[in-house]
């Protein structure tokens, strides 16, 4: 893959080696085990894929060269970059203006903007309304659009299937800034729904089948189906994409189901059931696949808790946070800062959106194992300063530099 000039600021000495090592171990992707970092009394056990993506720094990339490149021009991002505070507040902090918040609300109209300024898409997209009204003003955004490559590809695979009228089911979370973009560009094609989870999709399945009364959908799904949404007409042919950042499996479960829902409904077999459903597995994101799947191996591991660091507004982290949570404690936090000590942590409960504080997260142990990952929008600085941290609490065996040259 390509590669992209991203701040130093960002990088991690320890694990570029770490991931180097074992780029050139696995380069087929194969092995999701984790990492060791032996310091003694403390294991830690680091993902075998965590952190920036292609598609993160792709963004990184184009936003601090368009800075570098244009010092005399108003720069505005049309929300945040990344779910990322560190990136976000480094852009800020070089002049660049906010113009949304992460909900789509008006932070600075756009009348106030001209066509000689610069507006940064950000790498989740952004509706094909809000393109229109970018370009009325004058305003280049094509060169300056950071949209992920693999949320394009989204969009790309579902005008396809839209052309042979189907009508899209999303699979996403209806307020994210990816799911409204991917929502404007596939309903601009042909019908559209979003289904936040399968408990939607088989409340979706219901006027299929018509177990429910059509007038019905309309409210249930409110703000999450396009404009003049035939239920009767609309539901007879359809195809599953995906926001990217949601867990893979469960989007393949949703598609699964649903493929199902419309085989028994028209009778059809593996051999017809396209007359009905399109086949849209290739929108899985490549990113939220390995991260998924590395998490899943490294909980192989028999540990005391895990750490994941990620934007609490990160919506691929949350579902890393979920995956731990199912087999053993766990804290999502967004920098080492909130280690507050050995005996004191804050961390973000992403089910009722609060920080909450831990007392004796760290259990009395002689010998304590850690698992780590990150999201892709996470720099890996911020995770050496979470392993940083916590090697603190412990008497180590190891210096950092010895890590270093054992991965080198």
């Amino acid at each position: 893959m390509k590669s992209f000039d991203v701040p130093v600021v960002y990088r991690s000495k320890l694990i570029t080696a770490i991931k180097k090592k074992r780029k050139e171990e696995d380069r087929m992707k194969k092995d999701f085990s984790p990492t060791l970092l032996n310091f003694g009394s403390l294991n830690i056990y680091l993902a075998r894929h965590f952190g920036f993506c292609y598609g993160v720094e792709n963004a990184i990339d184009i936003a601090f060269k368009t800075i570098e490149e244009n010092q005399e021009k108003r720069i505005f991002l049309l929300s945040e970059m990344i779910h990322n505070p560190q990136v976000n507040e480094d852009l800020k902090n070089k002049g660049v203006k906010f113009l949304q918040d992460n909900s789509g609300r008006q932070i600075i109209p756009f009348d106030k903007l001209t066509a000689d300024d610069i507006v940064l898409i950000p790498a989740f997209g952004t509706t094909l309304q809000i393109e229109k009204s970018l370009k009325s003003i004058g305003i280049q955004i094509e060169h300056y659009d950071t949209t992920c490559p693999f949320v394009e590809k989204v969009w790309n695979r579902s005008e396809a299937i839209a052309k042979e009228n189907y009508t899209i089911v999303i699979h996403g979370k209806p307020t994210h800034e990816e799911t409204r973009a991917t929502f404007s560009h596939a309903s601009d094609q042909a019908p559209g729904v979003v289904v936040k989870n399968m408990q939607q999709a088989k409340e979706l399945a219901k006027y299929i089948t018509g177990e429910k009364p059509s007038e019905k959908f309309y409210a249930e799904f409110k703000n999450q189906h396009s404009e003049n949404f035939n239920v009767h007409k609309d539901l007879e042919r359809i195809g599953v994409v995906n926001q990217t950042t949601m867990l893979a499996t469960d989007t393949q479960a949703i598609a699964d189901f649903l493929k199902d829902v419309m085989a028994k409904k028209f009778g059809l077999t593996e051999q017809n059931i396209k007359e009905r459903f399109a086949d849209t597995r290739d929108t899985l994101c490549y990113a939220t696949n390995d991260n998924q799947s590395a998490v899943i191996g490294m909980l192989n591991i028999p540990a005391d808790l895990a750490i994941v660091v990620g934007g609490y507004n990160s919506s691929n982290t949350s579902h890393l946070v979920e995956l731990c949570e199912e087999k053993l404690p766990t804290y999502f936090i967004n920098s080492d800062e909130k280690m507050l000590s050995e005996k004191t942590i804050i961390h973000y409960n992403f089910h009722n959106c609060s920080e909450i504080v831990t007392q004796n997260y760290l259990p009395l142990k002689k010998a304590i194992n850690i698992l780590i990952t990150s999201g892709a929008s996470c720099p890996d600085a911020v995770v050496e300063g979470v392993i940083k941290k916590l090697a603190g609490f412990f008497p180590a065996s190891k210096t950092f530099d010895d890590l270093i040259s054992e991965f080198q």
